[in-house]
Order: C-alpha cells, then sequence, then structure tokens
C-alpha cells in the first residue's frame, strides 16, 4: 500500500502561487498552431454570384497575390451550380454549374497562373466537397515565373 503524500507547507504556497498565473499557460496546441501559422495558412475566395468573366478576373488576381504572399494552400468555393428551384425549369439548368467546371479549366489553361500550381484537387467535404477546390501553390522563392 502507498503511503499518501503530505504536502509541506512550502509546496502548498508554491502551488497556489503557481495557479495564480495559469492565465500565462498556453495549451500546447495553441502553441504549435501559433508557431507553425505560416505553413499551415489557407486563403479563402468565395466566387458565389460572380459571372463567368468576373470570377476568372478575380480568380487570377486571388493566385497572383496569394503566390506572392507565401501562401501555399487555397480554396475556391465555385458553389455546386444547384438551385433549389432548378428541378422546376429544365431550360435554366445549363446555365448551372458554369464555374465549378470553368474555373479549374482556366487556371490550368492559363499559363501564368499553371505554371505557379502544384495541383488542383477537390475540396474536402468540410471545406464544401464539390462546391469547391484546393490549389496548392509552388514555393514562391524557388520558383522562376
Amino acid at each position: 500500500m502507498k503511503k499518501k503524500y503530505i504536502a509541506s507547507v512550502k509546496d502548498k504556497k508554491d502551488w497556489i502561487a503557481f495557479t495564480k498565473q495559469m492565465n500565462n499557460v498556453k495549451a500546447k496546441e495553441n502553441d504549435f498552431l501559433e508557431k507553425n501559422a505560416e505553413t499551415t495558412r489557407i486563403k479563402k475566395l468565395d466566387l458565389h454570384g460572380f459571372s463567368l468573366t468576373d470570377a476568372n478576373k478575380i480568380v487570377k488576381k486571388f493566385i497572383l497575390n496569394s503566390f506572392a504572399g507565401g501562401f501555399k494552400k487555397l480554396l475556391i468555393i465555385t458553389g455546386k451550380g444547384k438551385r433549389s428551384n432548378a428541378h422546376v425549369n429544365p431550360y435554366i439548368s445549363e446555365k448551372f454549374s458554369i464555374l465549378k467546371h470553368s474555373i479549374p479549366e482556366y487556371i490550368k489553361n492559363e499559363n501564368s497562373l499553371y505554371s505557379k500550381i502544384i495541383n488542383i484537387s477537390p475540396a474536402s467535404l468540410k471545406d464544401g466537397g464539390e462546391g469547391a477546390i484546393y490549389i496548392f501553390l509552388k514555393n514562391n522563392n524557388k520558383s522562376k515565373v
């Protein structure tokens, strides 16, 4: 059987002094996130409501600025191209999902953008799923373009 530890008066005073300064103690996870904030930053762009022409201009500026800013991962939300009334009028459905399919094609065909990109992939469900894409950028210190 273990003996019960009996704290000395000095130990009790030290413990009380320590607990009074607990507001200065950070959680380990917060410290990790702060140290790695530069490498884990994700810049987001939401294109809901933009025309194809406007969206292309905005995407180009967004990618170039993000690359210059040292971002490594971008999230572009295009939307799924579905509306609640789409089943009512089948003739308007061909206008839907224009951005979803056109934005990745625009990026791939625009050499000034695609030369800065490692990969384009569908976003995870938590970030938009089918209605969003991730863009992984090259390191801007190593890029020659």
